[in-house]
């Protein structure tokens, strides 16, 4: 599940439920990525490499300038992100007001939690599949989202990365395995079995500097699992990022299973993202350490 839903569900903010994490299942792997469109009216004012292609990343500022045109022109910008606690919204949410725009808060005790209020850029929940076609179709100008789907635009041709979450919150937690603290209570041992599993799992996807990672991508590019084309899937999993067709970049964290102790649910990781929480207005209420 998201690194932020047991949070969310144990302190109420949605549904409310027990849910406790023993095994971080991997860091980084999103993405920003805007539409052609924003793309060409970004690259007007970016700085460029000796090759003549934008430097990488992108600063928020640079996009700030794109929709102060867009608010002269009486036109909304809008960005789609995964679910109101997982880590593209909190992760978009940074990178947006690192470069002075206002991604809006939110006001449960007043019943609004769209998260829309005094934004400068309106962010809506878009499930990923469908995050390309939404954006092709004008409905949003960019997103935040796990692979493949940053890819998915690239190949397609209608949007580039801007950043990745690796540039915004290096090694953070992207997803955790899950379970009620009642299921771990009344089988603890499966549990342990499950995550001794997992870790093992985590092992051989970074194992020996990756070489094990096309494979995986194969296997995940099935229908029953992504379903998505091998080769988008592989961009990214296999320690490259394509930011635009051609411009293909050496990546090697951008998915991290295994090095730098990333099955760790680490109580640091917790606190960012309850500091995000706060920070937004999902938590609306100061809370002492204790709680």
């Amino acid at each position: 599940m998201l690194a932020g839903q047991p949070l969310g569900a144990t302190i109420g903010y949605g549904t409310k439920a027990d849910v406790i994490t023993a095994f971080s299942m991997d860091l980084n792997g999103n993405g920003i990525t805007v539409s052609n469109a924003v793309m060409e009216k970004l690259k007007a004012k970016l700085p460029k490499q000796a090759d003549g292609k934008p430097v990488h990343p992108i600063k928020a500022d640079y996009l700030k300038a794109v929709v102060d045109d867009y608010k002269k022109e009486g036109r909304p910008f809008k960005m789609g992100m995964v679910f109101p606690v997982s880590t593209h919204n909190y992760e978009l949410r940074y990178w947006l007001a690192s470069g002075g725009l206002n991604p809006g808060y939110y006001a449960p005790l007043k019943g609004d939690t769209s998260g829309t209020i005094s934004a400068d850029v309106q962010l809506s929940v878009t499930p990923p599949p469908q995050m390309p076609a939404t954006m092709e179709a004008g409905t949003i100008d960019g997103y935040c989202v796990g692979e493949p789907w940053n890819q998915q635009a690239v190949f397609k041709g209608i949007g580039a990365p801007v950043i990745t979450d690796y540039e915004i919150q290096k090694n953070n937690p992207e997803k955790v395995f899950g379970v009620t603290k009642a299921w771990n209570d009344q089988n603890p041992n499966t549990h342990k079995a499950v995550v001794k599993a997992l870790i093992r799992a985590a092992f051989w996807l970074d194992a020996e500097n990756n070489k094990n990672r096309p494979e995986a991508a194969r296997i995940i590019s099935r229908s029953g699992y992504v379903g998505a084309d091998y080769k988008v899937i592989a961009n990214s999993m296999t320690g490259t990022f394509e930011y635009e067709k051609g411009d293909v970049r050496s990546v090697p964290d951008f998915n991290v299973f295994f090095r730098y102790n990333a099955t760790y649910p680490y109580y640091s990781d917790a606190i960012w993202y309850l500091t995000q929480m706060r920070r937004w207005g999902q938590i609306p209420e100061f809370k002492s350490d204790a709680w």
